[in-house]
């Protein structure tokens, strides 16, 4: 019997490997295939994957855009909304909240748990519960406390306080900030309804608006400011009391006349313009004589002519007004006479008016 001939050793070498390399490569196939499979639940790689991890406070839902049934006014709430909304509102006012935490907390609520009637008592994200969807494992609070929605509201307040400039940031990013959420952009198509809860429940209407430009605004009806937002802004410039006064300043070490307005009605929910000039314009006007706490008071070169103001002050009732008055005087508070020079005729009501005489 004649023997097989013998491979030369490479080619003997590479008879043994070709087993091998068929096991890698059907390893390969499925490897691939399993990776085919999971892009299919996790879009947006690692960055959605990390993105999820963070989420401290659980999520009522996705997206940016309402549907179609879902509620756009307080009229369409139910009556446990309207109820959770009211106790939100409470607590907001019970801790000098000003108005745009008001806007903030209940854009949050809705999105966080359908404003107290989703996931209140039993978890549907994680161990999150309650208005808010405050997670015990991450030290919001026991079960039972973040479950009760007088201590959540109070909790999430206390830590949007903590956040810098909250007040000038967007609705969502503000509300981002404090809850951590997966889908931090779904806050935002609750502003609307949250502002018309505080004008429904509250009576703050012109707290949540900014006000209309200089054009459009002047001296309509003069409704008067809610008192938490004349309290608001009174507070906060009153308590800028003894800072030095420094031109083109607007806080929080120093301020000019205007920049110090701009940051009080600011905190309570109002944005004015920059200048002096131009918050003239920001609401409806009422003789200086009518004048209520939180009213702007102007001085003009020529008073009959606002082009010409160059300082404004706040009234805070009783013939005493807060300013910032010039370079070497600290911010303070002084009595104010109608008969001043260069006093203008008419103070300005903030956020209110919206038709020009």
């Amino acid at each position: 019997m004649i023997p097989p001939p013998r491979l030369p050793p490479g080619f003997r070498i590479l008879r043994l490997l070709l087993p091998v390399a068929a096991l890698a490569g059907f390893l390969v196939v499925v490897l691939a295939a399993g990776l085919l499979v999971v892009g299919q639940f996790v879009t947006g790689g690692d960055e959605a994957a990390e993105e999820g991890t963070t989420c401290e406070a659980g999520t009522g839902g996705v997206g940016g855009e309402l549907s179609a049934d879902a509620p756009k006014t307080s009229a369409e709430l139910d009556p446990v909304q309207r109820q959770t909304a009211a106790t939100i509102i409470g607590v907001a006012k019970g801790m000098a909240i000003p108005p745009r935490g008001w806007v903030v907390a209940l854009a949050t609520a809705m999105q966080e748990s359908q404003m107290g009637t989703v996931g209140m008592d039993v978890a549907v994200d994680h161990d999150s519960l309650g208005v808010f969807q405050q997670r015990p494992s991450q030290g919001w609070g026991s079960p039972e406390e973040v479950r009760d929605p007088v201590y959540a509201t109070r909790t999430f307040f206390e830590r949007l306080l903590t956040v810098p400039d909250w007040e000038t940031m967007p609705v969502t990013r503000a509300a981002q900030v404090v809850q951590r959420s997966a889908f931090p952009d779904a806050y935002a198509k609750w502003e609307s309804l949250a502002n018309s809860l505080v004008t429904d429940l509250a009576g703050v209407a012109g707290a949540i608006q900014e006000c209309v430009p200089a054009a459009e605004a002047g001296p309509g009806p003069a409704a008067a400011l809610p008192p938490g937002v004349a309290r608001t802004a009174i507070e906060f410039a009153t308590a800028e009391t003894g800072k030095p006064y420094v031109w083109g300043a607007t806080g929080p070490g120093s301020y000019d006349c205007s920049g110090l307005m701009l940051r009080a009605y600011q905190r309570a929910g109002i944005v004015l313009p920059r200048v002096s000039r131009d918050q003239y314009h920001a609401g409806a006007h009422v003789p200086v004589e009518q004048a209520q706490p939180g009213d702007l008071l102007f001085w003009a070169y020529e008073e009959s002519d606002p082009d010409t103001i160059h300082h404004v002050a706040m009234y805070l009732g009783n013939g005493q007004m807060m300013e910032a008055q010039q370079s070497g005087v600290p911010l303070g508070i002084r009595a104010v006479r109608w008969d001043e020079d260069e006093l203008v005729a008419l103070a300005t009501r903030p956020g209110t008016g919206s038709e020009r005489a």
